[in-house]
C-alpha cells in the first residue's frame, strides 16, 4: 500500500457507518453465489466499542477495514475487507500484515479466521499466505497460521 492518500488507523465510533458501506460493498459479490451469506455490516458500531477494529481511509471515506477478537490462545481474525474499487493496490496485504504485527505484538503465537466454503478465491489466498485448514462443514472453513516472531 504505497498510496499517501490511504491511512491505516484504529476506528472510532464515529466509523461504524462508512465501514459498514465498506463491508457491505466488499461482500456485495458474494450475495449472488451465497445465498446464505450473513449480513457482515450488522453490528459494526458494536465491534468498534468491544474489539480491534482497524480502517484504511481514503479522502475522508472508509475503503477496507479488519476487526481483530483476542481469544484465550491466539488471536481470531474476525473481518477483512476491502471496498472493491480499491482492490489490487495492496491494501488487503497491508492489512493481513498488521494482523501478523499485531497478533505477534500482543503475545499470540497464532491467528485464526473463519471463511465461507463459497469464497474460494479468498481461501486460495490464504493458503498462500501460510494459513492451513482445521476444519470445515458444508459452510464454513477454519484456518489458522502459526505467527513466526523474529528475535
Amino acid at each position: 500500500m504505497h498510496d499517501p492518500a490511504l491511512k491505516i488507523r484504529r476506528a472510532v465510533a464515529s466509523d461504524a457507518a462508512g465501514f459498514a458501506r465498506c463491508l457491505d460493498a466488499a461482500y456485495l459479490r458474494y450475495r449472488t453465489r451465497i445465498p446464505d451469506l450473513p449480513d457482515m455490516s450488522q453490528g459494526c458500531a458494536e465491534e468498534i466499542a468491544d474489539h480491534q477494529v482497524w480502517v484504511v481511509e481514503h479522502q475522508n471515506s472508509i475503503v477496507a477495514g479488519l476487526v481483530l477478537k483476542p481469544k484465550d490462545t491466539f488471536m481470531m481474525l474476525a473481518n477483512i475487507a476491502v471496498s472493491p474499487e480499491f482492490a489490487g493496490r495492496g491494501i488487503g496485504r497491508s492489512l493481513m500484515d498488521l494482523c501478523e504485527d499485531e497478533t505477534a505484538r500482543q503475545g499470540f503465537a497464532s491467528m485464526r479466521l473463519n471463511t465461507h466454503a463459497g469464497m474460494s478465491e479468498n481461501i486460495s489466498l490464504y493458503q498462500r499466505l501460510g494459513w492451513t485448514e482445521l476444519n470445515r462443514d458444508r459452510t464454513t472453513i477454519s484456518m489458522e497460521k502459526q505467527i513466526v516472531r523474529s528475535q
